[in-house]
């Protein structure tokens, strides 16, 4: 994609402005380095794709990309000049927020990439003990309705499958309930109040869940 123009913008969105780089980069800063990983944050995207815009931000020198030592497959490195863009993506998310959201529609709520934010938005320093264990029961998700977290130590997993482990917390809701509360749309006391959420569990966890459990970065911004 060429726009024949000197003015950087054009320049820069020449680069930027293929479907899904944007959200490849993205996907990059917020610590994915795999292309399994890079495919967990963008699930509609074909292997194909996401191979052919990988090797392009490698091509302009946005993206750095080595062999996985005694393994196969590569690891995927944001270079210096992706990671100028990490304001430059904030400013763009706060602008989503204050003029986009009235677009979303129910297409727009992927289970899979809430429970990978969820993951990333966890606070193991403010959990107690080794080990806890999240239950997330979706009641508009047939596929797939149960996923867990289990957080172990600074490590933190999300499970499709039962880990056996003793449950701490429960969350049940629909996908785009616990999604509005991530983003900052509502709160987990007015959803709870009027039963859209059932949180159960650990008193010293559902009291206050916030306290280890983060909100998006954009959701002290205002729609």
């Amino acid at each position: 994609m060429e726009f024949g123009q000197f003015c950087p913008i054009a320049k820069a969105t020449e680069i930027l402005g293929e479907k899904w780089t944007i959200l490849i980069l993205r996907e990059l800063l917020m610590g994915s380095s795999r292309f399994n990983q890079l495919q967990r944050g963008l699930s509609l995207i074909s292997p194909a794709v996401l191979t052919k815009r990988l090797n392009s931000l490698v091509e302009y020198g946005l993206v750095f990309k080595t062999k996985l030592p005694g393994q196969k497959g590569y690891e995927y490195l944001p270079t210096p000049s992706a990671k100028e863009l990490l304001p430059i993506f904030i400013d763009l998310g706060n602008w989503g927020m204050r003029w986009t959201r009235a677009n979303l529609t129910s297409l727009d709520y992927d289970v899979e990439f809430l429970m990978l934010y969820l993951q990333r938005s966890i606070k193991p320093e403010n959990l107690p003990g080794r080990t806890t264990t999240l239950r997330f029961n979706f009641t508009d998700f047939e596929a797939q309705p149960s996923w867990w977290i289990v957080v172990s130590g600074e490590q933190v997993d999300v499970c499709v499958l039962d880990p056996g482990k003793e449950v701490d917390v429960y969350f049940t809701s629909t996908v785009k309930c616990l999604s509005d509360i991530w983003m900052g749309e509502t709160t987990y006391r007015k959803e709870i109040n009027a039963g859209n959420l059932k949180l159960a569990g650990n008193r010293a966890l559902t009291k206050n869940v916030s306290s280890w459990l983060n909100q998006c970065i954009f959701a002290k911004t205002t729609p």
